[in-house]
């Protein structure tokens, strides 16, 4: 608006209240002429031979700050009013309101009361915010005299919606672009955040836990960006308020096999596993090597359990009871709008698990027979010395496996003991009797 723009303005607000307050104040005139005691035959000479004070503003009026939806009131004091009438009105929309103690706007929420004393209150209910701005109070003196006072009118914040993003689904990879408008008095900030509460990604380098503006942009989303976003509006005008977008990520399945190669023996139960991640949520099911989906039955029983986040899902598949005819390969396969995946497994024969020996049910190595008596001296004591040798090594290892395992094994252990007793004592005596043969005592 240019400078001659904003004269022409400021002198047609200006004239429209110097109209506005003629009109009243000769419209009050003629009331004020019946006004005046004419009982006497004074007439106008009275007023004229009396000398009244000009009536003034005693205090301002305070500017008033209120909620939309609440009732204020603006109160306007004045002394020495006479005959003279007081005006409420609205500076912005050059609207008288009041005069005296008569409503006249049409407004059903404007009343005016008086404290019959000097103090001329506006009263405006359920507030609304085209009621802000200045309102003055007017005494219709010669020249007329006025005051003003501010109404601020506060609007807790609302998101618009038909200005805000909605929903969305996108595929991964692409850029998103999601907006939040909101309006309130004060203008409201706006701010992200997600409702998991973890970081957003605004790029593969920049991540923030929260972003603040209207519109919020993200490059080259992921699966792990998906879930809910709130946009949250607030001016310090309580409530503040949210609105929830859900962005969603399409992307093909994708598939994770721990054992590719499991084995069983034969009559056993084994459970083949296969994970699968997918966005729409995948159809998951298991064939055979000949391409025969496998269905519920007592030899098949098929679960799948979704995990977190949600688009993950584990499949298992349970075959009871296995014979020959059920070793081979099978796929685990999901299908979505985006794409199919599968996974292949085999499944081979296995021996059954053995339980592990107990050392203490070890064999021991018989002794070795009495020597003869052209075998060399030499010789005949390094077999002595090896056998008992091999005696005390399988004592030892008798004695360091007994603590954990004999139990299991109670009735065996103690019969290889007194075994070992019977033959150390065996070998004892043949060693006596071929000392006695060999130094030529017997």
């Amino acid at each position: 608006m240019g400078p001659q723009e904003g004269r022409v303005r400021r002198r047609s607000q200006c004239a429209r209240v110097v109209l506005a307050s003629c009109a009243w104040a000769c419209a009050l005139a003629l009331g004020a002429r019946a006004d005046v005691d004419t009982s006497t035959g004074l007439g106008d000479n009275t007023l004229t031979n009396t000398v009244l004070e000009e009536p003034e503003f005693t205090d301002v009026i305070q500017n008033v700050t209120v909620p939309a939806g609440r009732s204020v009131r603006l109160a306007c004091s004045v002394k020495n009013l006479g005959s003279y009438k007081v005006a409420w009105m609205h500076f912005e929309q050059s609207a008288i309101l009041t005069v005296h103690n008569h409503v006249i706007t049409r407004n059903p929420r404007v009343s005016v009361t008086h404290d019959k004393h000097r103090t001329w209150f506006l009263h405006i209910s359920d507030v609304r915010e085209e009621d802000r701005g200045r309102y003055m109070c007017q005494i219709n003196t010669v020249t007329a005299k006025t005051q003003f006072g501010y109404l601020h009118v506060v609007v807790p914040p609302s998101i618009d919606d038909s200005l805000s993003s909605s929903d969305v689904i996108v595929r991964e990879g692409a850029n998103v672009t999601l907006t939040c408008r909101a309006n309130g008095s004060p203008k409201p900030t706006i701010k992200w955040k997600r409702d998991d509460n973890s970081k957003i990604s605004i790029s593969k380098s920049h991540s923030v836990s929260e972003w603040e503006g209207e519109v919020l942009e993200m490059a080259r989303i992921s699966r792990l960006d998906m879930g809910a976003y709130l946009c949250i509006a607030s001016n310090g005008v309580p409530p503040t308020v949210s609105k929830r977008v859900k962005v969603s990520v399409d992307f093909p399945p994708m598939l994770w096999i721990p054992h590719q190669l499991v084995g069983a023996p034969l009559y056993y139960n084994v459970t083949l596993e296969c994970f699968t991640e997918a966005h729409p949520t995948s159809l998951n099911y298991w064939t055979r090597d000949d391409g025969h989906m496998i269905h519920e039955s007592p030899k098949y029983h098929m679960e799948n359990t979704v995990g977190s986040p949600s688009y993950k899902t584990h499949m298992k598949l349970l075959i009871r009871n296995i014979i020959s005819e059920d070793y081979g390969t099978y796929k685990c396969v999901a299908k979505n709008p985006r794409g199919e995946s599968d996974g292949t497994i085999r499944l081979y024969t296995s021996s059954p698990p053995t339980t592990t020996p107990d050392p203490l049910a070890m064999t021991v190595p018989p002794p070795s027979k009495p020597p003869r008596r052209d075998t060399p001296l030499t010789d005949k004591g390094t077999k002595y010395q090896s056998n008992l040798n091999e005696i005390d090594k399988g004592k030892q290892k008798s004695d360091e496996g007994g603590g954990k395992t004999h139990l299991n094994w109670v009735g065996g252990a103690s019969q290889v003991t007194d075994n070992a007793e019977r033959r150390r004592c065996h070998l004892e005596l043949v060693v006596v009797i071929y000392v006695i043969v060999n130094l030529g005592l017997f």
